[in-house]
C-alpha cells in the first residue's frame, strides 16, 4: 500500500434538482466509521424532512454504502463510485434527496445520486497525505548543519529538537524512504533510534 494518498481538508455541499426532486450532497472528512455515523446522525436531523439519506464512506482499510431506502444499488453504490473515482480516503458523502414527485427510474436514480456526489466532490478541498515513520536522532554540535540538511518537506518533516548534553532531533519520515534515510544516518554516522 502506498504511504501517501488523498483525503478531504474540509466538509463540503451542493445542492441541485433532477426532474423536480431536490438532492443535497455533504462530503466531509472522517477518520473512523463512528465518526461517520455521528455525522450521518446530525445530518438526518438537520434534514428531518427529506426523502431519504443515501450514503457511502471510504476509509484506508474499509467502505461501505447504503441506498437507506431507494431501490437497491442505485444509490450507496454510485455514491461509493463517486468516492473511489475521485481517489479520495478518508471521506464520508451523504446525498440528501427531497422527492419531487417525479420517478427518475433505477438508471436516473444511479446517475443523480453519482453525479451529486461527484460534483460535491468536485468542490471539495483536498490535503495529500503521508504515513510517517518517526526517527529519534541525536546529533553532536558540529554536526548540527548535517541535521537539517535532512529535512525534505512532505518527504522527511522536522517534528522537534532539543538541546542539551544530548541533542535530539525527531523526524517524521515517509515510510516508503525510511529505510533509505536510516542508511543516510548511518552514513553520517548519527546515532538514532529507528521506528
Amino acid at each position: 500500500m502506498s504511504d501517501h494518498y488523498i483525503a478531504l481538508a474540509e466538509s463540503a455541499e451542493f445542492r441541485h434538482k433532477i426532474e423536480r426532486s431536490e438532492f443535497l450532497g455533504i462530503a466531509f472528512p472522517v477518520a473512523a466509521e463512528e465518526e461517520f455515523f455521528a455525522e450521518l446522525q446530525r445530518i438526518e436531523k438537520r434534514h428531518f424532512d427529506a426523502t431519504h439519506h443515501c450514503w457511502a464512506f471510504r476509509l484506508r482499510e474499509r467502505s461501505r454504502s447504503s441506498d437507506a431506502g431507494e431501490p437497491s444499488g442505485t444509490a450507496g453504490k454510485p455514491i461509493l463510485s463517486a468516492i473511489e473515482g475521485a481517489s479520495i480516503v478518508e471521506a464520508g458523502v451523504v446525498v440528501v434527496r427531497w422527492y419531487g414527485g417525479v420517478k427518475l427510474g433505477t438508471g436516473g436514480l444511479s446517475r443523480a445520486y453519482r453525479e451529486t456526489a461527484a460534483e460535491t466532490l468536485r468542490s471539495a478541498k483536498t490535503v495529500d497525505r503521508f504515513d510517517y515513520a518517526r526517527f529519534r536522532v541525536v546529533v553532536p554540535f558540529d554536526m548540527l548543519n548535517h541535521a537539517y540538511r535532512l529535512v525534505d518537506p512532505p518527504n522527511v518533516v522536522l517534528v522537534e529538537e532539543t538541546f542539551a548534553e544530548e541533542n535530539a532531533f525527531l523526524f517524521d519520515v515517509r515510510q516508503s524512504l525510511s529505510e533509505g534515510f536510516a542508511k543516510r544516518l548511518a552514513e553520517r554516522r548519527l546515532s538514532f533510534t529507528p521506528p
